[in-house]
């Protein structure tokens, strides 16, 4: 039987125990930082690439006029699409980089109704691309929108093919569509079947989400989707792990692209755009009821705002007409 000065030696021999156990738990945690150290967390903020490491940004705004038509790859003699015959521009976004301010961007309706000097009737905006390439298309949305002079200062001309590649190349994007889409036309060799809901896209399908039409409101939802791809696009492209392939994907993606970008503009152009941490600013134009006349072209609506986009500051439009159209 145990005496009363046996306990409190043994609750010392316990304690003196837990101690040693204690010692030898922090020893072994100290031996193993020794062997292997762990991350310095600055060392991993500055490997992590940023826009910024892409190049040297632009030092005034710069607007490009992105063409997307509707042909599997530039030169393709058929567009395979409706109307068949030689590539129209099917989608028209115009996008202002500013190094100091939010991204801009107007979404503009290729089937927008324009009347060319001496023509009898209006043609689509659109089929403008078909008659004088990008020239005469970035002129004829000037004129539209109310750009100053010298806007657009650049264009992108990108084949329904180039969005395919681009999205592969990043591996894919995540979108989210805000509704099942089903469509077929066995014409175009098109057939979409997308589910709704936030998932991750390859090209192939990311295409299908920019050329859905609810049948319901196909202009607007047509803008509605180029919106959802342009963002979803944006994001990826800015992630970590994607902005150090972009210098390799611009060069792979040149001979599929039309521009009168140079690389490194282009990778200015991105480093501007992709490091604003201010959210986008996104316009649409609204457009008025469709006339009889005139079937399948639309005009834009008598209450739209005035100006349809936001207008250059004096001070970038003085330095825009200073330096031409060109980004530093």
């Amino acid at each position: 039987m145990a005496t009363r000065s046996a306990v409190p030696r043994t609750r010392w021999v316990i304690a003196l125990r837990l101690a040693a156990a204690g010692l030898g738990v922090a020893a072994g945690v100290l031996l193993l930082n020794l062997i292997w150290p762990s991350a310095d967390r600055r060392q991993e903020t500055r490997d992590r690439r940023q826009p910024a490491d892409l190049a040297k940004p632009p030092t005034r705004s710069i607007t490009v006029l992105v063409i997307g038509i509707d042909s599997d790859r530039l030169g393709d003699a058929m567009n395979r699409a409706a109307p068949p015959g030689p590539a129209n521009a099917d989608a028209l976004l115009l996008v202002r980089v500013n190094p100091h301010a939010p991204l801009q961007l107007l979404s503009v309706p290729a089937n927008l109704a324009v009347q060319l000097p001496g023509q009898r009737r209006p043609q689509s905006l659109g089929s403008l691309y078909r008659l004088g390439g990008p020239a005469l298309t970035a002129d004829a949305v000037r004129e539209l929108i109310g750009l100053a002079p010298g806007e657009p200062d650049r264009f992108v001309v990108l084949s329904r093919g180039a969005l395919r590649d681009l999205v592969d190349g990043l591996g894919s994007v995540e979108a989210n569509p805000a509704r099942v889409m089903r469509y077929s036309d066995k014409r175009q060799n098109l057939r979409i079947n997308l589910q709704a809901g936030l998932q991750r896209l390859r090209g192939q399908t990311l295409e299908h989400l920019a050329r859905y039409r609810d049948p319901l409101r196909p202009d607007e939802s047509r803008q509605e989707q180029q919106r959802e791809v342009t963002q979803s696009l944006l994001r990826e492209l800015a992630m970590p792990h994607q902005i150090e392939r972009l210098p390799g994907l611009a060069r792979t993606l040149r001979a599929q692209v039309n521009t009168n970008l140079s690389d490194s503009e282009l990778l200015s152009l991105l480093a501007a755009g992709l490091s604003q941490e201010q959210p986008s600013q996104w316009r649409q134009l609204p457009l008025a009821p469709q006339r009889q006349g005139i079937s399948g072209l639309r005009e834009i609506s008598s209450g739209a705002p005035d100006p349809l986009w936001p207008a250059l500051q004096p001070s970038e439009a003085s330095a825009a007409r200073a330096e031409g159209p060109k980004p530093p």
